[in-house]
């Protein structure tokens, strides 16, 4: 086996990876980036077909989270804000959403000043004594938001990313123009200059340390370093997949509080937009959004105001497991016959105008093991747990290990490789 040096070494090239290397690397800190897959961006994944960039993983900018938001425009990359109308489907057709639709996610509002234990989302909506007719559209909305069980989901948890996402404008949704795969490559271009490394196709299967001293294992390679940081998801870090000798046990309990959520999404590219071309209602050629809470899948959305001829189908939590074990083919059937009972319109029609079906089955990715993470309950200090060094020798980053409410997002795992480039900046001794 060859054996490399390095001051600090990452594992992982997702967004909390490449932001924590392109700190460190400015300041002067050698570092190496291991990354399993052939590709950087982690859970960015942005396919090109023609004109259109579809995306197979993160899509939308949440909010005003200014670590996000500067990157964006240190990048000179272009946004533009979501908009356009919402409409819902149930027993009495397709309709644009009713007003008192929001009044269902009172519960979520109230959660902001959630007291007492921490308990499940079910086990609150029983508290609550919340009509069971009003249940459906709110669990399905946190199912889908979180990729989570809400029969597990802490309730606590629920209310700090509200207020969240309130101090970041979080109910404005944004995209960019071209495809999010542009900011891992614009912070893959800064790391290259300031002489960092990144390797990819390196599957990490060992990680051996003892204080201000790193090996990692690779098939063919032992890397060496003062400190190492691990950015893998949470699903990779709870399977054990990488041994960690001896076990960082803090870590792993912590860990092992959280859940990995599960979502199948899959964005289907037609020949026209045809929801454009339907008389039946005013506003569907402004589709933003479309719920259809008692079907798979039960969201929809376009990326209106960008002109398209994609539609993208999103289901999140246990119900995605019907989904997830479809082969594309069959996918983009049972879609195109969800869409085509929710327009009145034949299937044949909608699949002689299909063109392709285009998904990432995140669950069954092995360096990922699912979408992103969420809060147990009575988890709601693991987050902060897992953002604590190891003998200042092994740190932890990634989504899930975000303390300021906002599990799940880009801008999270920015935060923490922005923490974790601090905390070893910060150390007392020299790396090396």
């Amino acid at each position: 086996m060859t054996e490399t040096a390095a001051e600090v070494l990452i594992i992982g090239a997702g967004m909390a990876g490449l932001t924590a290397a392109r700190r460190l690397a400015e300041s002067g800190v050698q570092v190496i980036v291991l990354e399993a897959q052939d590709h950087i961006g982690g859970r960015i994944l942005t396919q090109h077909i023609d004109a259109e960039a579809l995306e197979l993983g993160a899509e939308f900018i949440h909010g005003r989270a200014p670590e996000l938001w500067d990157l964006i425009q240190e990048a000179g990359l272009e946004t533009y804000e979501r908009g356009g109308a919402q409409f819902c489907f149930d027993s009495s057709g397709l309709n644009a959403c009713p007003d008192e639709l929001a009044a269902l996610f009172d519960p979520l509002a109230k959660l902001e000043n959630f007291t007492g234990p921490d308990l499940t989302f079910a086990e609150y909506l029983d508290r609550e004594a919340i009509p069971a007719e009003d249940r459906l559209p709110t669990i399905g909305y946190v199912e889908g938001f979180n990729a989570a069980d809400h029969r597990e989901i802490s309730a606590a948890s629920l209310g700090v990313q509200q207020k969240a996402e309130d101090s970041i404008e979080g109910d404005r949704t944004f995209r960019l123009r071209g495809g999010y795969a542009q900011l891992p490559a614009y912070l893959t271009s800064r790391i290259a200059e300031h002489k960092g490394i990144i390797h990819l196709g390196k599957p990490v299967r060992e990680i051996r340390w003892s204080p201000d001293q790193v090996e990692v294992i690779t098939e063919n390679c032992i890397f060496t370093a003062a400190q190492a940081i691990i950015t893998v998801p949470l699903g990779v870090l709870q399977s054990g997949n990488i041994a960690i000798t001896p076990r960082p046990d803090t870590i792993l309990e912590a860990a092992s509080r959280m859940r990995m959520g599960h979502a199948v999404r899959f964005t289907l590219l037609f020949r026209e937009s045809f929801w454009k071309n339907l008389p039946q209602l005013p506003g569907l050629a402004d589709l933003s959004f479309l719920y259809s809470f008692t079907e798979l899948p039960p969201v929809w959305w376009t990326p209106h105001p960008e002109p398209s001829n994609t539609i993208t189908g999103w289901v999140g939590g246990p119900r995605s497991a019907k989904l997830a074990a479809l082969p594309p083919d069959e996918l983009a059937n049972q879609a195109c016959n969800s869409l085509a009972k929710i327009f009145s319109l034949e299937p044949e029609e909608l699949q002689s105008q299909l063109l392709s079906i285009h998904t990432h089955n995140w669950c069954d990715d092995p360096y990922t093991l699912g979408a992103y993470s969420y809060v147990a309950a009575e988890g709601l200090d693991a987050p902060l747990q897992m953002a604590q060094p190891v003998a200042n020798t092994l740190f932890f980053a990634g989504e899930h290990t975000d303390t300021t409410g906002h599990w799940g997002t880009v801008h999270a795992a920015i935060r923490s490789g922005l923490r974790v480039a601090a905390q070893i900046l910060n150390l007392p001794v020299p790396h090396l």
